[in-house]
């Protein structure tokens, strides 16, 4: 029987379908998708699947022309609400001013904190609107956005409620994150502000009920592991899953924390070792790895190769904020492959189903197999390759989120 569906795209040169059995990605050659209500029904060679469901039948058919397709790209970590501008802060690192130089100085993430409180709540949300609408052009169809420009419990709750307000206003998926372990405020010494965090910020980011994770920046003269550890459970105690920012500017035993206590992500890992990654594949914890930091700052890069090696299911994101200003999961792509060894194949699993694991998300999230979320991407190119082969180059042509025709 002759099948109506909502979307069929045929003639693909390249279908990536999602993790391979020999190969980090499945492909399939000369092929075509069919989707019904968001979901995707078939993949195939081009023949078998529009024999079933004819391009003619559908509601929209789209000629791919010999293009590649593959899933939205899953963007897992992000700082992307925020207000104001720090451009003057990429000049003063060039003339070689560190990350905590310029936080100490007021400036950093403090600095941001200064702008989005001044900032309305029609303000934030236009800036986050924007900023999606930039991601979604590359090809972006689910992303983490953390809250931690507030670093007050007013604050904080707005910047959630912007967050909220924009999923439910953008096409794009944003998962929403607390995070108001992000650094300390002015005026408050740590132990104070943690006591804050714990006892008036997490109670009421759980009553308002948008965040899915608690996030804090486990790091050398931000929280310790102690510090870090008590914002986390007490997160978890009010339902909240634990993500942890690890290893970034130095080894402190942020990742091992995150093991033990069953995170969904440990991020950043630039100083993580061989043990440390052992112990988050024994627990399941996924590694988000943030390579336009790693450039921005230019340090360098996480060992993304000893953490393959293990099997540990790498994910990859932008880390897109104001010290980090790039929207692309395409660029991260491409820094991954040239700046930490990936190979095409691994960086858009990282940045499709890894990603999405990294985020809790379903199963077939972040994959085009049949009962996955009909999320695909079309690209102006015959391959997946030319994700990282054309860096500085957006060759996304044409974006679907679940079945529906959102850019191009």
């Amino acid at each position: 029987m002759v099948g109506v569906t909502d979307l069929v795209v045929y003639d693909i040169a390249e279908l990536a379908v999602g993790p391979g059995t020999d190969e980090p990605m499945e492909t399939i050659e000369n092929a075509a998708v069919a989707v019904e209500d968001g979901t995707v029904v078939s993949v195939g060679d081009t023949d078998d699947v529009t024999e079933e469901h004819p391009p003619s039948a559908a509601d929209e058919a789209h000629d791919a022309a010999g293009r590649a397709v593959l899933p939205g790209f899953v963007d897992p970590h992000t700082h992307a609400l925020f207000a104001g501008d720090r451009s003057d802060e990429f000049e003063a690192k060039l003339r070689g001013k560190s990350y905590q130089e310029i936080l100490s100085g007021g400036g950093g993430i403090l600095r941001t904190v200064d702008a989005v409180r001044t900032a309305d709540e029609e303000t934030l949300l236009a800036n986050l609107l924007s900023q999606l609408d930039v991601m979604l052009e590359h090809g972006t169809t689910t992303v983490e956005v953390k809250s931690g420009y507030g670093l007050d419990t007013e604050t904080e709750l707005r910047m959630l409620r912007v967050i909220g307000r924009a999923d439910e206003q953008h096409p794009v998926d944003v998962v929403p994150t607390f995070m108001g372990a992000h650094a300390v405020p002015q005026g408050m010494d740590t132990d104070e502000y943690v006591d804050h965090v714990v006892e008036e910020q997490i109670p009421a980011v759980a009553e308002q009920g948008i965040a899915s994770f608690c996030d804090v920046f486990c790091e050398e003269d931000v929280f310790s592991v102690a510090q870090s550890r008590r914002v986390l459970e007490t997160g978890m105690a009010h339902g909240l899953t634990p993500k942890v920012h690890a290893e970034e500017l130095a080894h402190i035993g942020g990742t091992q924390l995150a093991a033990e206590v069953g995170a969904t992500s440990a991020d950043h890992l630039l100083h993580s070792t061989e043990d440390d990654v052992d112990g988050l594949v024994e627990a399941g914890v996924v590694p988000v790895l943030l390579p336009g930091t790693a450039f921005g700052l230019g340090a360098e890069y996480a060992d993304a190769g000893m953490m393959l090696d293990r099997d540990a299911p790498v994910a990859i994101a932008t880390d897109f904020n104001p010290n980090c200003h790039s929207h692309s999961m395409g660029f991260a792509q491409s820094l991954a492959c040239v700046g930490m060894g990936m190979t095409p194949a691994e960086a858009l699993l990282a940045s499709t189903h890894n990603a999405a694991e990294a985020l809790d998300l379903p199963a077939r999230h972040g994959t085009l197999r049949e009962g996955a979320p009909a999320d695909l991407v079309v690209l102006d190119a015959p391959s997946f390759v030319h994700v990282p082969y054309q860096y500085g180059v957006n060759v996304v042509e044409t974006v679907w989120k679940d079945g529906e025709r959102v850019q191009g």
